[in-house]
């Protein structure tokens, strides 16, 4: 899969949106304002990177976005639904079976096989474990060949995209990735980078990236920026020195939290 250098599908219906979303950990004098009040849409079938300084509150938005955290204030949607007000069981079942996660540091279990991890959000879904569609996935990221393999035996890229592959084996309406390259080499993480676009090219997928590093941010239609908790502005068909400009721009702030 290769880098597409097409604009993002027009806007349809939104597949997560933020509200006036805050979030305050503390009280009084030494509270932190990690977000100060984001309204945000992620059209469905778009390929989105946040970027901002350490400590502008990105991964406090991301938490958010994908219902690990609850915000202080505002609502959050996904497809739709409130998902703010709901109960922690609603919200477990619903991130199982309808939101993809992708981490950096991998988050396989060493125990199980490649298959079994790719198939194992189905498993606590409640849903058909369905080997077919996950060999199929891991054929697509080309490891159609490790499926009795062990994580321990797989290379660090490797492991990532057994990740990648069981975010998808749901067929989510969102992909949240969190800083998904930040421990491959540059090679490996442009890898990586092309198939979570591919997701998107390909399957119509909603992805939500939290990265660092201009040339990731790079692979995505559009850039937010966030700044003391605060959108600061976007970046749509952005390049790697464009990215890099905008970052320089931000002056990192104190007291906040990232």
């Amino acid at each position: 899969m290769f880098r597409s250098a097409s604009a993002p599908p027009p806007p349809g219906d939104c597949a997560v949106e933020l509200r006036g979303v805050r979030r305050t950990y503390g009280r009084g004098g030494s509270a932190v304002h990690a977000l100060r009040g984001v309204d945000v849409r992620f059209a469905r079938g778009t390929f989105t990177a946040v970027m901002g300084p350490s400590g502008s509150g990105k991964s406090t938005f991301l938490q958010c976005a994908a219902g690990l955290d609850r915000p202080t204030a505002g609502t959050v949607w996904l497809g739709g639904e409130e998902i703010t007000g709901l109960g922690e069981n609603r919200l477990t079942e619903l991130r199982r079976s309808r939101v993809g996660f992708v981490f950096q540091s991998f988050n396989l279990l060493p125990s199980l096989t490649v298959l079994q991890n790719v198939l194992l959000p189905r498993r606590l879904a409640g849903l058909r474990p369905d080997r077919r569609r996950a060999a199929e996935l891991l054929a697509r990221v080309g490891l159609g060949e490790y499926e009795r393999r062990r994580p321990a035996e797989l290379s660090g890229g490797q492991q990532q995209r057994v990740a990648l592959a069981r975010a998808l084996v749901t067929e989510p309406e969102v992909i949240f990735a969190d800083e998904p390259t930040g421990a491959l080499d540059s090679r490996t993480a442009g890898e990586v980078l092309a198939l979570l676009r591919g997701t998107v090219d390909e399957f119509g997928a909603t992805v939500v990236m939290v990265t660092h590093d201009p040339v990731a941010a790079s692979y995505a239609h559009r850039v937010l920026f966030l700044a003391d908790g605060l959108l600061a502005g976007q970046l749509d068909g952005p390049t790697p020195a464009a990215v890099a400009d905008r970052m320089v721009a931000l002056a990192p702030s104190a007291g906040a939290v990232s």
